[in-house]
């Protein structure tokens, strides 16, 4: 379970997650049996929920392909297989990509990625066809527990919202300035990740956000 460093500056960002730990309590995210799974997963969650995501998933390990290099072998399969998960024939060729990256350059083995840098494995990553930051940082983050937040829709909508941040702020100008201000910590950015997600889905919606439920009420950034 991650909580808050109590010996760490207490930022606003530190607040929202206490806030939201309280409220929801663990989310046990991501889930999946295996690092290659998590992977998987987070290649087939784009531009979709994860329920359609985890159906997909389901069909894979049905068959008994849940393994990079079974997988890759028999890859024409894979668009019958992910059809659930929304944009299959695309997703189908990304996932390829990475079979193709992961088995050639590392046979398929978490344990291959232990020599590198999080940047030198970020930038592998970032360079795979369909693969963006955050789904290279979902990869960092869950499946191979490197230390860096995951940024998504919902974290700029929640933080935006809030006036904690600017809405036109990049992707990697907003991680930096999330990640400055929370004790460095996997754990925490993992659960905090989750519970953005959380309140993104059920409070923080894109159209009729249910802000007098939401257990952030109507906290706003300090007057400086």
């Amino acid at each position: 379970m991650a909580r808050p460093n109590t010996n760490s500056s207490y930022t606003t960002f530190l607040k929202v997650y206490t806030k939201l730990f309280r409220a929801f309590g663990p989310q046990h995210w991501w889930p999946g049996d295996t690092p290659f799974e998590i992977m998987v997963g987070a290649i087939l969650t784009q531009n979709t929920n994860w329920r359609n995501a985890s159906a997909a998933i389901g069909r894979i390990k049905k068959t008994g392909l849940m393994d990079p290099a079974r997988l890759l072998a028999q890859h024409h399969r894979i668009p019958g297989l992910i059809r659930t998960s929304g944009f299959y024939r695309a997703k189908s060729r990304y996932l390829r990509a990475f079979l193709r990256y992961y088995v050639a350059n590392y046979r398929g083995k978490v344990t291959g990625f232990s020599g590198k840098s999080t940047d030198t494995i970020r930038n592998e990553l970032l360079s795979i066809h369909g693969i963006g930051p955050e789904t290279a940082d979902s990869i960092l983050l869950y499946a191979l527990a490197r230390r860096v937040f995951v940024v998504d829709a919902y974290t700029r909508r929640i933080f935006a919202r809030h006036g904690f941040i600017n809405e036109k702020m990049n992707y990697a100008g907003l991680q930096e300035t999330i990640e400055q201000e929370l004790p460095k910590s996997t754990k925490l950015y993992g659960e905090y990740h989750a519970l953005l997600v959380r309140a993104g889905k059920e409070f923080c919606r894109k159209n009729e956000p249910l802000c007098s439920n939401c257990p952030l009420g109507t906290m706003l950034r300090p007057a400086r």
